[in-house]
This record gives C-alpha cells, structure tokens and sequence, in this order.
C-alpha cells in the first residue's frame, strides 16, 4: 500500500478539531480525522490509508484527512460517538461490539451462521438496509465494510471439543462473544484488541476466538500454544462518515468519497480473504500448532451457534426473523 502523504496537515487543537475550513489565495482547504482502533500493519488500517489517499487525490487538495490508527485518538467504544459529536469525521469499529446499541449490529458475529465468503456476503446484502437505517437515524452514513478473516480458537491446550474449554478464562470481544464463552463453561472478559498481550501476561485470560489476523497482530505465539481454525464468524469492520461533514463538501468531493468506499470495500473483501491464508501461515511460522477442528469440536460449536441465533431473533423481534429466515433461504 502507497503510504499517505502528510504535507499540508495542520495539528488540530488538542487533537480533537472537527472538520475546519481553511482559506487560501487559491483555495479553501477542509480538514477531516479519522480514527480507528487497529494498527498500521493490520489490512483494515491498510485499506484505510488506500481509501484516504485515493479521496485526497481525487480531490485536487481540497481535502486533507488525518488517520490517528491503533486507538490513538479515540478508542473503540468512543469511535462512534467522536463520530456523532465532530470530534472526528470519519470512524472505523467492528460493528458487533456496538450489538448492545443495536442487535442488527451484531448478527455477523452469531457463531456458525456464516461460515464461507459466499455466506458471508449474502449476509451483508441482506443485513445492510437495516444497517444503513439505523446510522442514518444517528447522523451518521455507511461508507464500506469488510468482514475479518474467519476466526479461531488460541489455547494452550489441543481443544477437541467444547467442553474442552471449560474453566477457561476466554478473552471475549463483543456480547455474542461474551454469550459463547459462557455457553462453553468459560469465564467471559471483554478484552480490547490494543489490550490483549497484557491481559493473557496477568492471568486475566488464557485464551480466545479471533481472527488469524488479529493473532498476528497481537503477537499471539507469545501466550498461545494453538491456534484452531474454527469458522465461526465473519464480523465486519464498518467504516462511517458524519453526514452532516459530508453534506458540507462539494458534490465533486462527495462522489470521490462515494467512488473510493466502494473500491475499498470490494479490496478489503478481497484482501480478507488472502489475510485467512497468510496469517495463519504467519501463526505456524511462529512456531503455534494450527490444528484442524475435530467432529466433535465442530458439531458442539454447531448447537451453541443453533442456540444463539434463536437467542437474537428472540431479541432482534420479526425483522430480525425475516432477516434470518431471508438469509437461511439463500443460502440453502
């Protein structure tokens, strides 16, 4: 990935400026930050750095935007809300985590349902309107979203079955999560990414189900043993733009951001799915066992995810069962 080019930035008071205008001779130039919780070196913030410069670039200048990665500015649980209040214009979360705002937030993190790309796009077809709605309600506009690698289980111990997690101490990351470990007989703890080596280093876990990606990321080798590919979710990262920033852009700069999102949206999609390989290749590398899930492994994982789903339907209402019902159909 090209690296962005920082010339023109100007610091923003304390780093938490909203969106300014600033005139010249020539022409007025706007200021945008972004935040997000994920480092430089993870796809997500990659595909980000590649999103920005194509919209500084196809604004001629008129736009410059600032990525403050790695929970630099903000951190995950107040990337929405700086969002929503101008401390920035442009956020990146895993949507799933904010499940508790809103259970259309989190359907791709019920465990099992999406277990494939192709699954996992149809998913996104179907759930994006819902989505999209309830952002726009909040002033807030969908830009892309790209889903993570498929997860997987990080143990220090071979897991041949469910219950070979119980009395773990798992490092959960979402409310669907939390409700996994729970329904393995593991003890939940919502961990933030940044946060995971210092949490498996004190004992507060011992381990987890994430993504190879995000093992990479938080050097799992040096407190897990294994690393079993599980499927399990596809959640996606969702990155979003204050709508009323956007309305005060040109309509030239607008479509740029429009045309741009959409690129990188289908280049995210694209790069997951080689990070499943690589990363993984990265983990065994490193010297973690990647052991293929057992029968009785998956098949106990299947009636956790089976339960979970009714479990959000029950609280999602009817739009969430023709949600599931619609997904359930064409994916059959």
């Amino acid at each position: 990935m090209t690296t962005i080019r920082r010339r023109g930035f100007l610091a923003a008071s304390g780093g938490l400026a909203a969106a300014g205008l600033v005139t010249g001779p020539a022409r007025a130039q706007t200021r945008w930050q972004v935040a997000t919780a994920y480092p430089d070196g993870n796809f997500h913030t990659r595909n980000m750095r590649a999103f920005v410069e194509e919209v500084q670039n196809a604004s001629g200048g008129r736009l410059q935007i600032q990525v403050h990665s790695n929970a630099s500015l903000l951190r995950m649980p107040e990337i929405k809300r700086g969002a929503q209040t101008g401390q920035v214009q442009i956020g990146e979360i895993l949507l799933s985590a904010y499940g508790n705002e809103d259970p259309f937030f989190e359907v791709d993190s019920v465990p099992m349902l999406v277990t494939s790309t192709a699954m996992a796009r149809k998913l996104a077809e179907l759930q994006k309107p819902y989505v999209e709605a309830r952002l726009n309600r909040q002033g807030l506009s969908l830009l892309y979203w790209v889903p993570w690698p498929p997860s997987g289980l990080y143990t220090n111990a071979p897991v041949e079955s469910v219950e070979s997690l119980r009395g773990t101490k798992m490092r959960t990351f979402n409310a669907l999560t939390n409700r996994f470990a729970t329904l393995c007989g593991a003890t939940p703890t919502l961990v933030q990414q940044a946060e995971v080596p210092q949490a498996f280093a004190t004992g507060v876990v011992n381990a987890m189900v994430t993504s190879a990606a995000t093992g990479v990321d938080v050097q799992a080798w040096d407190f897990c043993r294994f690393f079993t590919p599980i499927g399990f979710t596809r959640t996606k990262n969702a990155i979003f733009v204050r709508q009323r920033d956007l309305a005060a852009l040109p309509a030239d700069v607008q479509a740029a951001i429009r045309t741009a999102a959409a690129t990188a949206e289908a280049r995210g999609w694209e790069a997951s799915d080689t990070e499943t390989v690589n990363q993984q290749a990265t983990l065994a590398q490193r010297g973690m066992t990647v052991q293929e899930a057992t029968p009785a492994l998956m098949q106990g994982l299947m009636r956790i995810g089976a339960t979970q789903a009714d479990e959000w339907v029950a609280k999602a209402g009817d739009e969430g069962k023709r949600l599931i019902d619609a997904y359930r159909a064409a994916v059959a």
